[in-house]
């Protein structure tokens, strides 16, 4: 407790006096640095376990306020172990960062004015017109189809799986893309904006022990994504050619064109929450 006591009088009891212009910037720069890795695990599935050690952090501090001795003995001992097992859990998303920090120009990054770096790319009117005429095309023609489209937590894990299109989002594209027997058939295709990213991508599955024993691997694929990230997913079902909308780890089955329309505008107008998704499921009953 003396140790915190001195910490605290040393960094946080000062007089406004002796405040100078290099402690303004490093307050300042420190500022953006925090703001930035804590957007980038927001941005990522790393969020949650951040929230875990958020936890941890707090149950230490709580131990040591109190003087639980053996606690803090345990937490200090298995410090290093647990810093190398956060670096191993992390891994995949601190290479990403790495890879987009040598990809991104740093001048560019910390101009506040470049309304490209925070750019919230929803889909056009257009596109939704364009997913709904291609999954019931495919869907009256019983051919199986996976379209994810992305919302804030960037889909790159998956993206790189398939093939890179960067094409317009039209519905002969999406029909043309799942007919049997060609190349990009088999898969997900990927829609960021009002693009076509990338095809024939592979999706994590869900693990859900309550989903029907009559749907396949793809509505399991579609349910795994959505349980995963914050993107929504359209399912045709390839031996019913019924439409389902994966979402949030809830999967929305039979849906009609209307529904569908109805849940992507939802979505399209509204900052990704799927406790505000549920309440507004819960008005509308008659769409289940």
């Amino acid at each position: 407790m003396q140790s915190i006591r001195t910490w605290i009088e040393k960094y946080f009891i000062w007089s406004p006096l002796n405040v100078r212009i290099s402690d303004i910037v490093e307050i300042l720069i420190l500022a953006f640095v925090v703001y930035n890795i804590i957007l980038w695990f927001k941005r990522t599935q790393a969020w949650l376990l951040l929230k875990g050690i958020i936890v941890l952090a707090v149950l230490y501090a709580l131990a040591s306020l109190f003087q639980l001795n053996n606690i803090t003995f345990l937490f200090e001992r298995s410090m290093d172990a647990f810093l190398v097992a956060v670096i191993v859990i992390f891994q995949p998303e601190l290479r990403r960062a790495l890879e987009q920090l040598g990809k991104r120009n740093i001048l560019s990054g910390l101009i506040p004015f470049d309304d490209s770096k925070d750019k919230n790319e929803r889909f056009s009117n257009e596109t939704i017109d364009a997913i709904i005429r291609a999954t019931f095309e495919l869907g009256r023609a019983k051919t199986g189809a996976l379209i994810v489209i992305e919302q804030n937590i960037l889909l790159e894990e998956y993206i790189n799986t398939g093939i890179i299109l960067d094409a317009e989002v039209s519905a002969p594209l999406l029909v043309q893309i799942f007919e049997h027997n060609t190349p990009l058939h088999d898969g997900a295709v990927v829609i960021r904006g009002d693009k076509i990213v990338a095809a024939t991508c592979y999706l994590p599955l869900s693990d859900n022990m309550n989903i029907s024993k009559e749907l396949g691997t793809r509505h399991r694929a579609g349910l795994g994504i959505s349980e995963v990230t914050d993107s929504v997913t359209i399912i045709a079902s390839e031996e019913t050619g019924a439409v389902s909308l994966a979402v949030g780890g809830e999967l929305f089955r039979n849906i009609d064109s209307d529904k569908l329309r109805a849940k992507l505008l939802f979505m399209q107008k509204n900052t990704y929450d799927i406790k505000r998704f549920k309440l507004w499921k819960g008005k509308r009953k008659d769409e289940e």
